[in-house]
């Protein structure tokens, strides 16, 4: 290398080291960490919506009750953008830079997702999206401020085959098989069918998609055709009323809820309740946890935030699917800033570049999680600068008519099979957009 280049790498580097060593000046400012919140509470998905955004805010106020994160308390503020993605980046652009600056930032919408993915980068401020969004984004190399913590989309299609062929008998049984795809029509729904026909082709069964307009009130159509095309088995990718409509229409042309399987947000207390005994039998796949109402973190929750009348939502939602799936998001962004603290200062306010370095570097064991009261509700989960999802473990729980049961063991995501997938589905996006993936070597700076 030539003296002059090597120089200017050598200042490069230094000035990124300066940057991440030292909070920008308007963080001396602040004494609160700022954790915005984007919610839908009204609109068609409002019933799992509203879940999520309860069990993510008691979180939030968990850990204040409990002192803080190293002492630095926790300001949040919801904003509202009815699943819509025009909304969600009117709520992103609003908030990301109140109270000293962002935190970090959890669309809870794929849509959401892609709008900001281009530019959480600019403005460093990290995206976590545990269980949806783009799946090629667990390579961090390319998407280094997207994470996709505990799973994505092509982790739960490849594992709901994986179950499926174990209730057939083997992978060899899935030969000649129908598997319908009735998913949502946006780009949520549309995530697991490049897995989908990839394991078709390895395996030799068919994949039929079924797209359902938003909201997904009206299926008639869909169904007439699963009576007349008769696939083994449905995988439902819906979400909000969607889900009851799609276990109503299952009902009544008679298809056996048995042979019906749902992502995970497609499986929770307000996709079944009113169906009721309607829909025993239908299994989802969860994102690790399932209904935990005696979980230690959930009894926690009812003692130190709602026995003093400051929960966010109804008393009886707490512990439930989505409640948790909020809090848990919470926690990984918590133990985000917790993390950034052991490099850059313990009882600091954290910058949104110093809270990436934090969840690039997660490293949630079992002992911990059983000390947050996690014991029973996850795995571990560890990331790295390159790896950004950090877990791909996921269980089954059916629905016996009046609650939610595991019915399965743990199973892992076959990373032969993803892993290309996302090498391949990554490098294209960073041809793409002209971006240069991140070495090993700039992921130690």
């Amino acid at each position: 290398m030539k003296l002059g280049k090597l120089a200017l790498t050598v200042s490069a580097t230094a000035v990124v080291l300066s940057s991440l060593l030292t909070a920008p000046p308007a963080l001396a400012q602040v004494k609160e960490q700022f954790f915005p919140v984007l919610v839908y509470r009204t609109g068609a998905y409002a019933a799992n919506g509203s879940q999520w955004a309860n069990g993510y805010v008691d979180y939030l106020k968990l850990v204040n009750a409990r002192g803080g994160i190293n002492g630095v308390k926790i300001s949040f503020e919801e904003c509202e953008t009815a699943y819509a993605t025009d909304r969600g980046v009117e709520c992103y652009e609003r908030l990301k830079g109140k109270n000293g600056g962002a935190t970090v930032f959890q669309p809870l919408s794929t849509g959401v997702t892609f709008a900001l993915t281009e530019k959480a980068p600019a403005d460093k401020i990290p995206l976590i999206t545990a269980g949806y969004g783009r799946s090629e984004s667990q390579n961090g190399a390319v998407f280094t401020w997207n994470f996709p913590l505990l799973g994505t989309y092509w982790v739960g299609a490849e594992v709901a085959i994986q179950h499926i062929a174990k209730k057939e008998g083997g992978v060899a049984k899935l030969k000649g098989k129908k598997i319908a795809l009735v998913y949502h029509d946006s780009p949520y729904g549309k995530e697991p069918i490049p897995v989908l026909q990839e394991l078709g082709k390895t395996y030799g069964f068919e994949v039929q998609l079924l797209p359902v307009a938003h909201p997904g009130v009206e299926q008639k159509a869909t169904w007439l055709q699963i009576r007349q095309q008769k696939p083994d088995y449905v995988l439902l990718w819906g979400w909000g009323v969607m889900n009851s409509t799609a276990l109503r229409e299952a009902q009544a042309t008679g298809y056996p809820r048995d042979k019906m399987m749902g992502i995970w947000w497609a499986g929770a207390e307000p996709d079944v309740k009113d169906v009721a005994e309607g829909a025993k039998g239908y299994s989802a796949l969860t994102l690790q946890h399932g209904a935990e109402p005696n979980s230690k973190v959930v009894k926690d929750m009812l003692d130190l935030v709602y026995a003093k009348g400051q929960g966010t939502g109804p008393k009886n939602e707490v512990g439930q699917v989505l409640y948790m799936r909020g809090l848990l998001s919470a926690m990984l962004g918590v133990e985000g800033v917790r993390k950034a603290q052991e490099r850059y200062g313990k009882g600091k306010v954290m910058s949104g570049e110093q809270v990436r370095w934090g969840l690039e570097n997660l490293n949630l064991d079992q002992k911990t999680l059983d000390g947050m009261g996690f014991a029973g509700v996850m795995r571990p989960v560890q990331t790295s600068c390159l790896d950004h999802m950090g877990s791909s473990w996921v269980r089954v729980h059916t629905w016996n008519g009046s609650k939610w049961e595991f019915s399965s063991d743990w199973y892992q995501a076959d990373e032969k099979v993803l892993r290309p997938m996302v090498m391949l589905a990554s490098g294209k996006y960073a041809e793409e957009k002209k971006l240069k993936p991140r070495t090993p070597d700039e992921c130690k700076l």
